[in-house]
């Protein structure tokens, strides 16, 4: 890899993307981010160049990526809420890929969803897809990275999940929970990326781990790891979602959405590929089984705050 070029990444300062960055300065290269908190707490200091996203003047923000070789995008919405939607997602990205295009940005590696689809109505699914078709119809170079869920210290889904277990005696499933997950650490995630910002044929990724659990396996075995095995029972799923609203009505937060438990059971997040991914779920979460789960982690509490660093779980 050239270090001389300029590498841009969308939230630096976030998640997947901060350990996009922490590889691409481990190996010496420039990093600017974009970021919609410039004021979050930076823990790379002068390393990384910080700027605003200017989706409301396309022209500054192709300003800001003049002299970027790479975009590593990693922007999206989880959910749609009155301060931020899928829509406003969806069109924001476009706007950034239009931007990019403008600047000569020679490659875009883009983070997606397994199983971007239009026809099962859920926005969450049928927005990346719409994503992937328009960076695929820029001209430009790219690389589309499929994960399904991201597990590690900032993570939300499977710490949360570890949270519900140590806190209640049963734990719900929508269904039988026989749908499947094959979640991947972040920090193969942001290998992969930085790997495929070196190369300029166009892929596309499904970005999976070595282990594939149904959920139901998810949840038993996170359980037992954390030494909190509990009675699992099968819900109708409009009723899981109505508890699922309840414990987020109780920690001020949105615990899941009806989208994701539709997405969840139709099979989304489970491929018949390769693993892209070399760390275990299993291994990680052991050895992090004392602090997992130990706290609750917000989406929107992150999304309100936009000074605190992510809290590591």
């Amino acid at each position: 890899m050239n270090n001389s070029t300029i590498h841009a990444v969308t939230g630096a300062f976030g998640y997947s993307g901060k350990y996009i960055t922490l590889r691409l300065l481990a190996q010496g290269c420039t990093v600017h981010t974009l970021t919609n908190s410039p004021q979050r707490y930076n823990s790379f200091g002068e390393q990384v160049v910080v700027h605003p996203f200017h989706f409301n003047d396309p022209a500054r923000l192709a300003a800001t990526l003049q002299g970027v070789s790479v975009l590593y995008n990693t922007y999206w919405v989880r959910f749609n809420h009155r301060q931020f939607t899928h829509a406003e997602a969806v069109r924001n990205t476009r706007i950034l890929f239009e931007a990019a295009r403008l600047a000569g940005v020679e490659r875009v590696v883009h983070v997606s969803i397994t199983n971007p689809r239009r026809d099962l109505g859920l926005e969450y699914f049928s927005g990346k897809a719409e994503l992937e078709q328009a960076l695929v119809d820029s001209g430009m170079s790219y690389a589309i990275l499929r994960p399904a869920v991201l597990f590690g210290k900032e993570d939300i889904l499977i710490n949360n999940i570890a949270w519900a277990l140590r806190r209640f005696p049963v734990f719900g499933l929508f269904g039988d929970g026989s749908y499947g997950i094959q979640p991947i650490y972040v920090d193969d995630l942001a290998g992969l990326a930085v790997e495929q910002g070196r190369e300029r044929n166009n892929l596309i990724l499904n970005a999976i781990g070595p282990e594939s659990f149904s959920y139901r396996e998810l949840v038993t075995t996170i359980g037992r790891i954390i030494g909190k095995p509990r009675r699992l029972i099968s819900l109708p799923p409009r009723l899981g979602y109505l508890v699922a609203r309840g414990i987020g009505w109780a920690v001020g937060d949105v615990f899941l959405t009806w989208d994701e438990i539709q997405g969840l059971m139709a099979g989304t997040l489970a491929v018949d590929t390769p693993p892209s991914g070399a760390t275990r779920l299993t291994e990680w979460a052991g050895q992090h089984a004392a602090t997992l789960g130990m706290h609750y982690t917000s989406e929107l509490a992150r999304r309100r705050d936009r000074v605190q660093s992510y809290q590591s779980n």
